[in-house]
């Protein structure tokens, strides 16, 4: 297949395969973007007399049953179509040649890949945000099923001060809510039109009208000027690649503390054996794998992070073909953490805390004891610390340390 930019030969298949990469598989997600852009698009040349209503008519009508057909699993971009704008333009061309060639004015791959992808990001933050407030629901519903349990509270791993399990879970559904917020602000970025930028220094000769495609799709506000366009390209998808690798983060230590918890020297957590999985050589054995990997998958979005802040730090100004290497670390990013989301808010419902085993030492009291001191009787702090400290070492056996915390 002939590329509608190919200027003679055509492209040979090795360079094509290398340059294309990844982007005819990671494209697919695009379609249904990269269509409303293009009907969009098709609108406003319309308006500005630019394209006539037949031709508009058959872009708009053709455009969609591509997208309701790919919806429906129909077709898939092939490696020959390189990418989504690619595919679609060479599709409707088959059905409607007269009014796809008309498809392509004013607009460039530049502005049209990354309409589509601002688009796409836009979904995918409030996506995120939702899948973070399930989960944080979730860790709520926990809290009121065990809002009588205690539990001990931690500091550098060593028994501290009382706490609960309502409070052990609200903690972890405060941040997972202030998660959420941040992928919803993540997408500021991405609130702006790049349609009519072209190549980066828009469409001279043609009268586009910005505003109208602004509307068209949604965004907040026009990309100006449109030199600019292509100078942020990488920003706003390491903004909302480092709110998911905070919310992955957030995720990792929640899971680190229930794989203490249902350890067998702490045995405060109970889990399903569905939710477990057994050693190939030892019978005992029931391993918590799924709060494993999430523990270790912030390392991954750690890697899309540094891969999305790396590809632009160097350019010079104007489009690169490196840019084309966003997606890849992106869209993982964004997989795995829907991914993440939904085997912990599947999770969840299924952890039990067994109260019988938790133990609430007396030197988890020690603060509030002092504390009493202090209001009952009229102790400085530090005098009371002094005395509960030297009443616990004497109860243990020990001479009280000088320092600790």
């Amino acid at each position: 297949m002939s590329r509608m930019w190919d200027k003679g030969d055509p492209l040979d298949n090795q360079v094509l395969a290398y340059t294309a990469g990844e982007d005819h598989e990671l494209d697919n997600r695009l379609v249904p973007y990269d269509v409303r852009a293009s009907i969009a698009h098709a609108r406003m040349l319309q308006a500005q007399g630019l394209l006539s209503a037949d031709h508009c008519n058959a872009i708009e009508s053709g455009l969609q049953a591509l997208a309701d057909a790919h919806a429906a699993g129909e077709w898939r971009i092939g490696l020959e179509e390189e990418d989504v704008h690619n595919a679609l333009e060479h599709r409707l061309s088959l059905v409607s040649p007269e009014a796809a060639a008309h498809v392509h004015l004013g607009r460039s791959r530049n502005d049209q890949v990354l309409t589509a992808l601002r688009l796409y990001l836009k979904d995918a933050a409030r996506m995120l945000h939702d899948g973070a407030g399930r989960v944080a629901a979730e860790l709520d519903a926990l809290a009121e099923r065990e809002n009588d349990t205690p539990l001990p509270g931690y500091t550098h791993l060593q028994p501290a001060m009382p706490s609960s399990v309502r409070l052990w879970a609200e903690g972890f559904a405060a941040e997972l809510r202030d998660d959420a917020e941040g992928l919803l602000a993540a997408s500021r970025r991405a609130d702006r039109n790049p349609l009519g930028s072209a190549a980066g220094y828009g469409a001279p000769g043609l009268a586009l009208d910005r505003e109208h495609t602004r509307k068209s799709l949604g965004f907040a506000a026009i990309h100006q000027p449109v030199t600019a366009v292509q100078l942020s390209r990488g920003k706003a998808e390491a903004q909302l690649v480092f709110e998911i690798h905070l919310l992955m983060q957030d995720l990792g230590r929640l899971a680190a503390d229930l794989i203490l918890f249902c350890s067998q020297e702490f045995s405060y957590v109970a889990l399903p054996t569905s939710m477990t999985t057994g050693s190939s050589i030892m019978p005992q054995k029931r391993n918590p794998d799924v709060f494993e990997l999430v523990r270790g998958r912030a390392a991954t979005t750690l890697g899309c992070l540094s891969e999305t802040l790396a590809v632009p730090a160097k350019l010079t100004s104007g489009y690169h073909r490196d840019l084309q290497l966003l997606k890849a670390p992106l869209f993982r990013a964004i997989d795995l953490a829907e991914a993440t989301l939904g085997i912990m808010g599947h999770a969840l419902p299924e952890v039990t805390f067994i109260a019988e085993n938790i133990r609430m030492e007396q030197q988890l009291y020690a603060t509030q004891d002092a504390y009493r001191l202090v209001t009952e009787e009229g102790l400085s702090f530090r005098e009371a610390y002094r005395r509960v400290g030297a009443s616990l070492a004497r109860l243990r056996g020990k001479e009280p340390g000088k320092d600790g915390e």
